[in-house]
C-alpha cells in the first residue's frame, strides 16, 4: 500500500485513488518524464525533467553547475508529477466531457549519488530502460563525464496515484440527446527509428521494441 500522509490524501475525486505501489511504478516507468515543483527566491518553479525508476527510488541526473540540481542537493523538498494521457471523455452535455489519465504525485528529499561507480550503473540502468541492450555497444561515460555529471536519488515513501477510465456520465435527462457520446483514445505510439544522416554504412537497426510493449510502431499500425 501507498503511503497515507495529509499531502498524499486525495480528496478531490477520491473514488479514482489507488493505493497499489505497482500501479505507481507503472506511471513513473512509462512517464519518463517528472514535472518537479520548488520554491525559489522569486517564487515557485515547475521544471520538467526526465525521471527514471530503479527499484523504490527515483533518479534524476544533470550538470554539476545546475541551479536546479545545486537546490535539490543541498535537501530541500521537492514534489514531482507525473502524467499519462489516455483519452478524451465525450459526453452529451459540456459540463461532463473529461479525460482518462494516470498520475502520480511524489513528495521527498533528493540525495546525491557520490559513487562514481554507482554513479555508473544508474546512468546505464536508464539507457537499458529506454533501449535494452544498448550498453553492450556503445561508448561508456568516462570518469570525467561522470564527475561533470550530478546524480540525486529520492525515495518513493510518500506518494499518491489517480487513475481516472470511467465512461461517459451523462445525467439521466441527458441520455436522449440527439448526439455521439463515448471514448476518444489516445495512445502514445513509438518508432520507427530514424537513422542519424552520418550513420556509417552497414550498421544494422536494432530492435527496441522490448521498452514499449504495443506502444511500438510496428504493434501500433493495424489498430
Amino acid at each position: 500500500m501507498l503511503s497515507t500522509t495529509s499531502r498524499t490524501q486525495i480528496h478531490k475525486g477520491p473514488h479514482k485513488a489507488v493505493q497499489s505501489p505497482e500501479s505507481l511504478y507503472q506511471i513513473i516507468d512509462e512517464s519518463k518524464v517528472a514535472h518537479i515543483g520548488l520554491i525559489q527566491e522569486h517564487g515557485p518553479v515547475v521544471i520538467p525533467m526526465l525521471a527514471w525508476r530503479v527499484d523504490n527510488h527515483v533518479y534524476i541526473h544533470g550538470a554539476n553547475n545546475s541551479r536546479l540540481m545545486r537546490h535539490f542537493k543541498q535537501g530541500n523538498p521537492a514534489c514531482l508529477t507525473f502524467t499519462l494521457f489516455d483519452g478524451w471523455v465525450l459526453a452529451r452535455s459540456a459540463f461532463h466531457h473529461g479525460a482518462h489519465y494516470r498520475s502520480a504525485v511524489v513528495y521527498g528529499q533528493f540525495i546525491p549519488v557520490d559513487s562514481a561507480e554507482e554513479k555508473d550503473r544508474l546512468l546505464n540502468h536508464f539507457i537499458e530502460q529506454i533501449a535494452p541492450g544498448r550498453t553492450k555497444d556503445i561508448r561508456l561515460s568516462h570518469d570525467r563525464e561522470l564527475a561533470a555529471t550530478m546524480l540525486l536519488a529520492m525515495p518513493l515513501d510518500e506518494a499518491s496515484v489517480k487513475i481516472s477510465r470511467n465512461g461517459v456520465n451523462d445525467d439521466e435527462s441527458d441520455l436522449g440527446h440527439p448526439v455521439w457520446a463515448g471514448v476518444v483514445p489516445y495512445r502514445t505510439i513509438v518508432g520507427p527509428l530514424q537513422p542519424a544522416p552520418d550513420l556509417s554504412p552497414g550498421i544494422e537497426t536494432p530492435d527496441y521494441s522490448a521498452a514499449y510493449a504495443e506502444h511500438w510502431e510496428d504493434s501500433c499500425r493495424d489498430v
